[in-house]
């Protein structure tokens, strides 16, 4: 059996990027795609999904943004439309509608099989995301059972959902985004809320996403981040077009839980008493990246315009006189429950000692295993604040390539 130089696994905006590098290198590769180009783009990601880049920054590698609106953002269909355009441009190798089953090393070469036989490889690249796998808590399991439930990845629109108010359970980027959707939608909308912070959409007339990237703050690195959180924690709150608070989702009428914290045997819900600190941590994560901004303004001497004040940043929360830390469902009309609670990565056909940890994620440094020959890319965090965004996919493809090209002559001396 032929032995390729390469196999990437995944072909949505890190396996397109890795392939493109393979390419230029002229590395015998392909991509294996279980769907189609995009597939997690196109499956998991609700009707009126938009980007979080603005177009300027949604750009594959060798690319660049020419186009009438910079700082503009891609609806979900239009990104896979990029992603399908960048593999036909570059006429990358891929074949769709192959399942990868099983990935082994056998005498220091990767064995893939898939769906449509066996692959033999020297090097591989998994690139099949750690953020396409919705995680639920237990409490999912006691709710009544003729509530409907649905994660993120599954929503697709209100118009889906059965007639009645929604609880959301998450307040980070897909929950915050989702309760919004619904209320516009006029459902009433319960949401539970956690430490997430924010960002504002826009920050002394520009978009916050190109002052984050140029200043640096994007180029924090894993170890730093952790260190400062104790933790890796979720992404800052930053709605697609227009900020979002959990003070301004208030003002819509949504109302504002603490976190769910158990489920009574009479489906009553129950959540802690802590909407008041979540709102003033997500007001300190915006103050402070507003802060970092400004001190680099102030260092690169920018003649950047005075911030405006941002309606979702200065509308007041009202804090009810008694806490809500009970939900009966079936009194407040709740009907269904979106489940907003966070991914993790499917690498169960991964058969390598050492490459997962005892969750079953990668184990790596900046995306290279201690397995030679096998790296992972796109994952979210994996070198810096930067890691998991598209924008990062054109530094890291070509560091993985490299430790490929380099690693390849090593052994051939």
């Amino acid at each position: 059996m032929d032995v390729l130089d390469a196999v990437v696994v995944g072909a949505g905006w890190a396996g397109l990027g890795v392939s493109y590098w393979l390419a230029r290198k002229g590395l015998r590769h392909r991509v294996l795609e279980r769907g189609r180009i995009g597939e997690t783009w196109r499956t998991q990601r609700w009707d009126a999904f938009h980007m979080n880049t603005p177009n300027v920054q949604t750009i594959m590698p060798g690319d660049r943004y020419d186009g009438p609106d910079p700082q503009g953002v891609l609806r979900r269909d239009q990104f896979v439309a990029l992603l399908e355009d960048f593999a036909g441009r570059n006429a990358l190798p891929i074949e769709t509608d192959t399942v990868v089953s099983e990935l082994v090393q056998k005498h220091g070469v990767y064995r893939l099989t898939t769906s449509r036989g066996m692959l033999k490889a020297r090097n591989v690249v998994v690139a099949s995301g750690n953020l396409n796998c919705a995680v639920r808590p237990s409490a999912s399991d006691a709710l009544p059972a003729g509530i409907y439930q649905v994660d993120a990845s599954g929503y697709r629109s209100a118009a889906d959902l059965p007639a009645g108010a929604v609880l959301v359970v998450g307040s980070g980027q897909s929950g915050a985004q989702i309760a919004e959707e619904l209320a516009e939608a006029g459902r009433a909308v319960f949401l539970a809320t956690s430490r997430v912070g924010r960002l504002p959409r826009r920050y002394r007339a520009r978009d916050v996403m190109l002052w984050l990237e140029e200043s640096g703050f994007l180029d924090v690195r894993r170890e730093e981040v952790i260190r400062l959180a104790g933790r890796i924690p979720p992404r800052g709150v930053l709605g697609s077009e227009h900020t979002i608070s959990l003070q301004s989702l208030a003002a819509q009428g949504i109302v504002l839980l603490g976190r769910l914290t158990g489920v009574a045997d009479n489906g009553s819900l129950s959540f802690a008493d802590e909407v008041g600190p979540n709102v003033r941590f997500g007001d300190e994560a915006s103050s402070n990246a507003k802060r970092h901004i400004d001190d680099y303004i102030d260092r690169a001497g920018i003649d950047a315009p005075a911030a405006e004040p941002d309606p979702a940043e200065t509308v007041v929360w009202r804090k009810p006189d008694t806490a809500i830390v009970s939900l009966d469902l079936a009194r407040s009309g709740v009907t269904s429950v979106v489940w907003c609670t966070g991914f993790k990565g499917d690498f169960g056909y991964v058969g390598l000692p050492g490459a997962l940890n005892a969750a079953g994620q990668p184990v790596h440094t900046d995306g290279v295993s201690a397995l030679p020959g096998l790296y992972f890319a796109g994952l979210d965090f994996a070198s810096t604040r930067k890691s998991g965004i598209i924008l990062a996919i054109a530094e890291e493809a070509p560091r993985l390539v490299e430790h490929i090209v380099r690693d390849s002559r090593s052994s051939m001396t």
